[in-house]
């Protein structure tokens, strides 16, 4: 009995280490880049096209995209606004050739975080990589965190917001009071009532979270 409630009690999944999706037509490059990677210990899916990672690439999955600017049919920038359209956050390290540095640099602009130039230094390369998944799980644990904010704002009345709002700018209860033409014991009463439903333990805490949710705004 205990046995089998153990078992029921472990975790049904583990977390994974994110993927490193390789989108390159270059066959002899694909191979040598996922060699490489597996070797330092890394998760790779290789792919021979844009549309090939578009088909297979699933909402959600965790790691970073090395791609290759200059490929035919759809390129790496026209591959970057895709994923920009369909809220793909995943980091972006772009493979270029030294005559394909104005696109890089464009993909840049356009969200790229890094861009390496071929034939790659393998460290160079490896620690761009690693910066592209650590900033991936950053990410990740962000947008969860602004997610419970969100679910938690969503409980407060429309004059809490208001009260939360002047107060994360900085203003005192008094102003807050006139600004509202309320009195302060009535923004006190409110202000309680949104650190409590904010699960705010400080104001400070509180600027955080309002900071947090409106990051993308």
């Amino acid at each position: 009995m205990n046995s089998k409630s153990e078992q029921q009690s472990e975790p049904q999944n583990e977390p994974q280490q994110g993927v490193v999706f390789i989108v390159d037509d270059d066959e002899a490059l694909r191979d040598s880049l996922c060699w490489l990677l597996e070797s330092a210990g890394l998760r790779v899916e290789p792919h021979d096209s844009a549309n090939s990672f578009l088909q297979s690439y699933y909402p959600g999955q965790s790691g970073c995209l090395l791609l290759d600017v200059r490929m035919p049919g759809m390129n790496g920038l026209e591959l970057q606004e895709q994923l920009e359209s369909r809220d793909v956050r995943l980091p972006v390290v772009i493979m270029t050739g030294h005559g394909d540095v104005a696109m890089a640099v464009r993909a840049l602009k356009a969200g790229a975080m890094d861009f390496i130039e071929k034939p790659f230094d393998d460290e160079l390369l490896l620690t761009s990589i690693q910066r592209a998944l650590v900033l991936d799980t950053e990410q990740r644990k962000n947008r969860a965190t602004q997610a419970e904010v969100l679910a938690r704002m969503a409980h407060l009345t429309r004059r809490e917001h208001q009260v939360m709002e002047l107060v994360t700018i900085g203003k005192a209860n008094k102003q807050i009071a006139s600004e509202l033409n309320v009195s302060a014991k009535t923004v006190e009463a409110h202000r309680a009532h949104v650190m409590e439903k904010m699960q705010a333990k400080s104001l400070a805490e509180l600027v955080r979270m309002s900071m947090l949710v409106s990051a993308d705004n």
